[in-house]
């Protein structure tokens, strides 16, 4: 896990991920109190000998990272919560924190992996400068008009356990679900 936050450390919207472990299970060598046969003194904390560790999580850290000017006017940063929807080719709804956005040769938007962003945004063909205010609304100008117009909203979408979030690479997660034991019914954990 080392040599992947190394490498990747320096990606956009990268996540480093946390191990967490927990002790496993220990052996009583000598109860706290006993008394020791050599010289009858008592050994108040006892000996107790610990056999290893295991990996108990791997918890995501969700911390806001440094922002960076990058001239791209498709390249957005999300202060605080949230997360942009990715429509899958599997019909699966991803989120990511990765805002280097692109646009394909039909002008819809889409990220570095050339999936969509949801909803739907198409940027025309002879818009001249695109620009995305504070609040997500995407707007293009056309060489003959000086106010833009809308093209469309970036949402975002929030999770009240971000940590819960499924990674998947390409700075995508899926949202997880807990199927309850005493009725089967969905329930979302993230």
């Amino acid at each position: 896990m080392m040599s992947n936050t190394r490498a990747t450390v320096n990606t956009t919207a990268y996540k480093a991920g946390r191990a967490e472990f927990s002790g496993r299970q220990y052996q009583q060598v000598a109860r706290p109190g006993t008394v020791t046969a050599a010289d009858g003194s008592v050994m108040p904390p006892g000996v107790q000998l610990g056999l290893g560790v295991r990996a108990a999580a791997v918890s995501m850290d969700v911390a806001q990272g440094a922002l960076e000017q990058t001239g791209n006017e498709l390249d957005l940063a999300i202060e605080g919560a949230g997360y942009i929807e990715i429509a899958l080719p599997s019909g699966q709804t991803a989120y990511t924190r990765d805002g280097a956005l692109k646009r394909t040769g039909e002008g819809v938007l889409v990220n570095s992996d050339g999936f969509e962003v949801e909803p739907q945004i198409v940027i025309p063909d002879d818009a001249r400068s695109i620009s995305i205010n504070a609040s997500g609304e995407v707007f293009v100008y056309f060489l003959d008009q000086v106010d833009g117009q809308s093209v469309g909203q970036l949402t975002l979408t929030s999770f009240s356990n971000q940590k819960g979030l499924e990674a998947i690479g390409g700075n995508l997660y899926l949202e997880t679900w807990l199927v309850s034991t005493s009725d089967a019914a969905d329930a979302p954990t993230s």
